[in-house]
């Protein structure tokens, strides 16, 4: 028999349901605010995020660290407050795509970022066209946009003995899904007169960088972009509007584009220092780069726990179109093997490739390399030493000169230490 006292079925169940409610609103609460009782045995997070770090723009997890990093011979920013090339930290990407907050940077002698106003801002072509047009940051979105992915690469991205890391090896160079209008389609709008057969782009940064472009590439795929992975390019890349040129050296993806004359011949320009030449035709064929790959793990300055079974990363490039084949040797270019390629692949962008590794705890030197679309094949240093009839070691002591695709080979200690074996 029930106690007067006792409450009824119906009671005890809203009153379940009350006190349910009440958790939930006051946990959703505590939770939203960072304030709930962290489980046994876990450690409490030393700071909560604000609701303002939640909701305006989205903040990474406080235990995620990655950075970029300066060039060492040029700290950024320098004495003077500015900024030139500052890294990737490509051993700690995931997949192919660089987050904004984390594409290099390469600016030109150190330029001010400008602050640009997108309401102000103009886009100027003319020179050989019928119809010389001026375009607002809202004239351009009115054209039909396009969204690819590619990357882009400094000419300064060398390796060297001294450097450590991939992202000192490696490190300029960046791929982000990129959204604008095709240059094609505005070079249409204003008309291109006969004859024409380069364009010249120019920035609005306080050195007005500029670069010379034939005229069949910029009509092929060229991009005057306006988004960087899914929202208005970062200042740092350009705002609010860059020229993207997939394939080519990152000099020539103009930032903060603000003119492009259509020419009848290589005008030599701010940006054509690395291209000293009368010679059109080499011009033309410097700019490209050539296929590249280079191993993200395990790379340089990691270390592995001891033998065992690994996945072996990495990732390849091309600017002459598609990666098709990726090898990897575990004994220094003596025998190669197939990795696979993972997810998606696009023309002139990073594609990741991987395999299982197992490492016996010797030591050895891990490398990759990349074949594109076109057939060109990744060389080592000694390839091309040979084929510029230099010394073998000509490379290592010296660099490459301009675009430099060679292989990057990593000695894996036996202690599981992994070092720059170049």
């Amino acid at each position: 028999m029930e106690s007067k006292k006792s409450p009824t079925t119906k009671q005890a169940t809203n009153s379940t349901k009350a006190s349910r409610r009440k958790f939930l609103a006051t946990g959703a609460a505590a939770a939203a605010l960072g304030a709930v009782e962290t489980t046994a045995g876990q450690t409490p997070a030393p700071e909560a995020a604000s609701l303002k770090d939640l909701i305006a723009y989205g903040e990474r997890s406080q235990y995620v660290k990655s950075v970029r990093v300066p060039v060492d011979e040029r700290p950024s920013p320098d004495e003077f407050g500015l900024t030139f090339h500052v890294l990737t930290p490509l051993q700690d990407s995931v997949g192919t795509i660089t987050p904004s907050s984390l594409h290099f940077i390469g600016t030109r002698r150190g330029s001010i970022v400008p602050n640009i106003d997108p309401k102000q801002h103009r886009l100027l072509i003319h020179g050989m066209v019928d119809r010389p047009l001026e375009f607002s940051m809202d004239d351009l979105r009115r054209f039909p946009a396009v969204s690819r992915v590619h990357f882009i690469e400094c000419l300064g991205n060398h390796s060297k003995p001294k450097d450590k890391t991939v992202q000192e090896t490696h490190g300029l160079t960046s791929c982000s899904e990129w959204a604008g209008v095709l240059l094609s389609t505005l070079l249409k709008e204003c008309g291109v007169q006969k004859g024409a057969s380069w364009v010249v782009s120019e920035g609005a940064e306080e050195v007005k960088g500029a670069g010379s472009i034939r005229l069949a590439k910029v009509m092929d795929d060229c991009i005057a972009a306006y988004g960087q992975n899914g929202e208005a390019i970062r200042p740092q890349q350009g705002f609010p509007l860059r020229l993207v040129v997939p394939g080519f050296e990152g000099i020539y993806n103009t930032k903060w584009l603000r003119r492009i004359k259509v020419v009848d011949r290589y005008y030599m320009t701010y940006n054509d220092y690395g291209h000293i030449t009368k010679d059109e035709e080499v011009a033309a064929l410097t700019f490209q780069w050539g296929p590249k790959s280079v191993i993200t793990f395990p790379s340089g300055g990691q270390k592995l726990p001891g033998p065992g079974v690994y996945q072996l990363t990495g990732l390849a490039w091309s600017g002459g179109g598609v990666v098709r084949r990726v090898e990897v040797s575990a004994d220094g270019g003596q025998t190669w093997k197939d990795a696979e390629i993972r997810g998606m692949v696009h023309p002139k962008a990073h594609t990741r490739f991987g395999m299982d590794w197992k490492w016996d705890g010797r030591e050895c030197v891990l490398q990759s390399r990349c074949t594109d679309e076109l057939g060109q094949v990744q060389p080592s240093r000694a390839e091309l030493a040979a084929f510029f009839k230099v010394s073998p070691d000509y490379y290592r002591t010296h660099g490459v000169p301009g675009t430099d695709n060679t292989i990057q080979p990593w000695r894996v200690a036996s202690d599981g230490s992994v070092h720059n074996a170049i």
